[in-house]
């Protein structure tokens, strides 16, 4: 199975546009358009039912027929491309039967094969026979093939064949690539192991040192970690109020007018699976329930190659036509990242857009995101969409897992956009142009927390993110080790993302400016602080109810009642938050008295921290699994 893209296709009807002007090949409009559609029938590919449905998507607005009923799935890939080849008077050829010559590849370079979607297959005594499922592919491209091919002659050949002919020709190498797409300066995998482990040894061996030191010394050895723990929890706090500011001051200008664009983009979507057997006929049916013309989607599943089961899974769950399988081959580590990076080279679409293997984002979400593009300069590089868990009623984790959500998307990330602070990218339902997410080298394939090390390397170049107000409804991870394993992974990628921009303090306060730069740290060296020193805080909610303490009972009595009063205050701008979250929450209410609980959830964030700093130090690649489909059996 490596290196093939496998298509299915299937009937699927689209909403569509009112009819827009846009250049489409010339058996796409116009007489020989109704000339096509004609040859299409006489072939007997399409019956008279499916010329009438044809003639009215044209009615009804369709730029591109042969695209249209490709991805409507009355024609196939095969099909069409034999009538393409005959209504043109060109030549067909089968890449799979008859594999192209890999050194005719290699002088256009894979990656510029699949973005033009060309192949260069055979020499001829004519010249470089060049396949395209497109009759106009020459005059569109002739400028973007490189001089060494010498003259060059079209013939056709379905799309998803030229595709897996050239991934089966240099998959191994796009995978190689796909694992160092980001450059050096800007990937943790150029930081010596010494420097990746040298601030995950001296916490480690600090905590020790702690320990041993309040065995033999009572109380005053706590005293500078206690100092420490009381600072990254009013820096935690702090940046947590000045986004809520932020976010109150914003006056609500009502929704904004709707715009009519007058050529739709093509939008690819990326779902990286592995190990999703059971939820993969569910996604594909969520996934099916989005609103945008079937013809400018393309959504890519990219799969392991070695697992088995998820690809049999969705070859049984009968995918539509704009749907693919883009198996990804082995190589050195296996990651989220890595896989987006393979997969971002067979994507067509201008805008590139990321899920989760759980999501079920609203409908009318892609056309939401391609509005805000349109409406926004280049310089809005990433739209980031709001997460929200479908199971909150499945336990207490769950309940737990929403209010935090609800507080970080509806809050605290919002406020952060609106103080220019960088923005830290949440793993799914993120949008990218694709310009500019190419020109940062796409993901740093071996950042176990690819998101967070992406949003802070877009703001580094001058890009700007924007939250939009579309939700995507995930699974709560709800058991206790999976959560702590799962959260381990996101503390993990924070500890490597502060190392990875902090390799050149002077550089990233350039790049950010001042503001930007206490931001970064407060975001992401402060979160990983409090997550390591929660458990001490927490204490002292013990000692302020009258249990002993070995601080406390070295602290005179005022300084006692000051860190008393400091703790209420942020316990209230943190449940402030938490009852602004839950009303901004569109979804089934969670009671505001659940907040109070949080004080017995967030400790098992300093479980994870702890196999978090671990880790950094033993198996800092690697990627632990999150499975899914475990409680979202009556979604979709």
């Amino acid at each position: 199975m490596a290196g093939q893209i496998l298509r299915f296709s299937s009937p699927r009807r689209a909403d569509r546009q009112p009819p827009v002007a846009a250049p489409a090949e010339q058996a796409g409009r116009g007489v020989e358009a109704g000339d096509f559609l004609l040859l299409l029938l006489s072939e007997g590919v399409l019956g008279a039912h499916g010329l009438i449905r044809a003639l009215a998507l044209r009615a009804e607005g369709a730029t591109d027929i042969a695209e249209t009923l490709l991805a409507e799935g009355m024609v196939t890939e095969t099909d069409l491309a034999a009538v393409r080849a005959k209504f043109h008077g060109l030549p067909l050829v089968d890449p799979l039967a008859k594999p192209p010559d890999p050194r005719l590849i290699d002088l256009m370079g894979a990656e510029t094969c699949l973005r033009l979607q060309l192949l260069p297959w055979r020499r001829t005594a004519e010249g470089v026979v060049l396949l395209s499922d497109r009759a106009d592919a020459l005059p569109h491209h002739r400028d973007r093939l490189p001089k060494a091919l010498g003259p060059v002659t079209l013939a056709l050949a379905p799309r998803g064949a030229i595709m897996t002919a050239i991934a089966r020709a240099r998959g191994a190498d796009l995978a190689q690539a796909a694992e160092v797409r980001t450059a050096p300066e800007d990937s943790c995998r150029t930081l010596p192991a010494p420097q990746r482990s040298r601030a995950a040894l001296a916490l480690l061996g600090g905590g020790l040192g702690l320990i041993l030191a309040q065995l033999l010394l009572p109380g005053g050895a706590l005293l500078p970690l206690t100092l420490l723990a009381l600072l990254a929890l009013l820096a935690n706090t702090g940046l947590k109020a000045a986004a809520l500011i932020a976010l109150l001051r914003r006056r609500d200008t009502g929704p904004a007018p709707p715009v009519i664009v007058a050529r739709l983009p093509t939008v690819s979507v990326l779902v990286a699976l592995y190990r999703e057997a059971d939820i993969a006929p569910r996604l594909v049916r969520r996934l099916g329930q989005i609103d945008y013309p079937r013809e400018k989607l393309d959504l890519l599943l990219a799969v392991e190659a070695d697992d088995d089961k998820t690809l049999r899974a969705l070859t049984a769950a009968g995918l539509p036509a704009w749907m693919r399988i883009v198996p990804v081959p082995p190589g050195s580590l296996r990651t989220k990242p890595r896989a987006l990076n393979y997969a971002l080279s067979f994507c067509r679409g201008r805008i590139i857009g990321v899920y989760d293997a759980e999501d079920a984002p609203e409908a009318g979400q892609i056309r939401a995101v391609v509005d805000r593009f349109h409406r926004r300069g280049p310089q809005v590089a990433c739209l980031q969409g709001v997460l929200d868990y479908y199971n909150p009623q499945t336990n207490w984790i769950a309940r737990c897992f929403t209010m935090e959500y609800a507080a970080w998307f509806r809050v605290i990330l919002p406020g952060i956009e609106r103080l220019g602070l960088p923005v830290p990218l949440g793993g799914t339902t993120l949008f990218f142009r694709r310009e500019a997410l190419e020109a940062l080298g796409a993901w740093d394939a071996h950042n176990v927390t690819e998101d967070a090390d992406l949003g802070i390397r877009l703001a580094r170049r001058g890009y700007r993110t924007e939250l939009i107000e579309t939700v995507t409804g995930e699974e709560a991870n709800c058991l206790p080790l999976p959560w702590v394993r799962q959260r381990s992974r996101w503390i993990k990628g924070y500890m490597m993302t502060w190392r990875q921009h902090m390799r050149d303090p002077r550089r990233l306060w350039r790049d950010l400016g001042p503001r930007g730069f206490i931001g970064f740290q407060l975001l992401f060296l402060g979160s990983l602080m409090h997550a390591l020193l929660a458990p001490l805080i927490l204490s002292f909610w013990a000692a302020s109810l009258g249990l002993g303490h070995p601080v406390v009972a070295a602290l005179p009595w005022p300084v006692f009642l000051g860190l008393v009063a400091l703790l209420l205050l942020c316990e209230a701008i943190n449940v402030t938050i938490g009852v602004i979250a839950l009303r901004r929450r569109r979804a089934a209410r969670l009671h505001p008295l659940w907040l109070l609980t949080l004080h017995f959830y967030h400790p098992l964030a300093s479980l994870a921290a702890i196999k978090a700093l671990w880790e950094m130090l033993f198996r800092p690649f690697y990627w632990d699994k999150t499975r899914h489909g475990r409680f979202d059996r009556g979604l979709g």
